[in-house]
């Protein structure tokens, strides 16, 4: 027997909760490569190693730093994704929710749905909410990634002149230390690019999806 639709609607709790879960388990199982991808990108002509390529970094990690170091950085990735990915799915849904039912600003069309235009706007709402939020932990998380790469960076301190190794015993102290060296502000770094990619994105994964489903006459129900 099917619940009514209005019982089987998801809280905003919930909608934190499942895609909190969601996006553990989707970053969990990518995140090796993930932070090889780090290490690409970070490299340069004086890194004292060159990677030349994807399987040749992860054998590479694999052999001179064990297994534990590609999941260097995963708790604060863990901690993280849980306000990323989980406002993400809430501030989404329940602000879509709450245009449909107060018919707020006219955005409303006559089969009670709301438009793509707007349908993008709530995606990038939050988006940026999440985006926000988790930041500071997306910034220890490359830090802490960088760590086992012997020699291959350094971070200015505050006066612009003296350099600290990167060398971190946990998430805390890299925390620590980044604020202490560098500033609040630190954590901060790099925010408006990483959202001029990251907002936009989240904003047409969720239209498309929306749209797939309408496609595709897929509804989400709730059964006993």
């Amino acid at each position: 027997m099917r619940k009514h639709l209005k019982e089987a609607e998801l809280t905003p709790v919930l909608r934190l909760g499942a895609g909190a879960c969601a996006g553990i388990i989707a970053m969990s199982a990518t995140y090796p490569m993930d932070m090889v991808r780090g290490r690409l990108t970070v490299q340069t002509e004086k890194s004292p190693r060159q990677y030349r390529g994807i399987f040749h970094a992860l054998t590479t990690v694999l052999r001179e730093e064990g297994p534990r170091s590609l999941y260097k950085g995963w708790l604060p990735s863990v901690i993280g994704v849980i306000p990323y990915v989980g406002l993400n799915f809430a501030v989404y849904e329940s602000l879509k929710d709450w245009l449909i039912k107060s018919k707020a600003l006219g955005l409303v069309d006559d089969n009670n749905e709301l438009g793509v235009a707007t349908r993008l706007a709530c995606g990038a709402a939050a988006g940026t909410v999440g985006q926000t939020v988790a930041y500071p932990l997306d910034v220890i998380r490359r830090r802490m990634q960088m760590a086992g790469w012997k020699d291959a960076a350094s971070v200015v301190t505050g006066d612009g002149k003296a350099k600290a190794a990167l060398e971190y015993n946990g998430m805390v102290d890299a925390f620590r230390k980044t604020v202490r060296h560098e500033g609040f502000g630190a954590l901060y770094k790099g925010l408006v690019p990483n959202s001029v990619k990251v907002v936009p994105s989240i904003a047409i994964a969720f239209v498309t999806y929306e749209m797939v489903k309408d496609i595709l006459g897929v509804e989400m129900r709730i059964s006993d």
